[in-house]
């Protein structure tokens, strides 16, 4: 029967090299989620930062691109929930719904947030912006094709599919 530093360690290995999260933890070394919060939280204070070491990690052996990228994702995520929230708001009865002042506030925030999260995801990962850009000329010009040049869609599409893989290749 394992020991509570043996599940300590299996736990601590489990968040910072496999990055799961604290419920399946803790179901893989029989243990409460809160247990390892509290594990984690007490390794923190003598100088283990399971956080710290998970991203470091992550940086090592993925590096700051995927990094960043995940942190994108994940805020893209949450956006885009709020979102729903708000399009789920609108179809209430005028009385629960928020104010017009909040909703706009909340549009604003959002998108602000947004604006920043990309300019500063483009600043520390050059290579995301570029793939971005270049996507999303490729999807311009197609609709550009499609819209003008209607008799040459399918020749174009032909050679797109490749090309954007050839695209993610050299800037993903």
């Amino acid at each position: 029967m394992a020991t509570d530093s043996d599940k300590k360690r299996a736990a601590r290995s489990e968040f910072i090299y496999k990055r799961k999260p604290l419920g399946m933890i803790g179901m893989k070394v029989g243990v409460s989620a809160n247990t390892i919060g509290r594990w984690k939280r007490a390794a923190k204070k003598l100088g283990d930062d399971w956080e710290t070491a998970r991203a470091a990690h992550m940086i090592a052996g993925q590096g700051l691109d995927a990094v960043i990228t995940t942190v994108v994702e994940e805020f893209m995520i949450m956006a885009q929930s709020a979102i729903e929230d708000l399009k789920a708001d609108g179809l209430k009865k005028p009385d629960d719904r928020m104010s017009i002042k909040d909703r706009i506030s909340m549009m604003t925030s959002l998108a602000d947030a947004m604006t920043k999260m990309t300019t500063s995801a483009g600043k520390l990962a050059p290579k995301i912006s570029e793939l971005g850009v270049a996507q999303d000329v490729i999807k311009r010009l197609m609709e550009f094709v499609r819209d003008d040049y209607p008799e040459h869609a399918s020749i174009m599409l032909q050679i797109s599919e490749p090309f954007v893989e050839h695209l993610v290749e050299a800037y993903g």
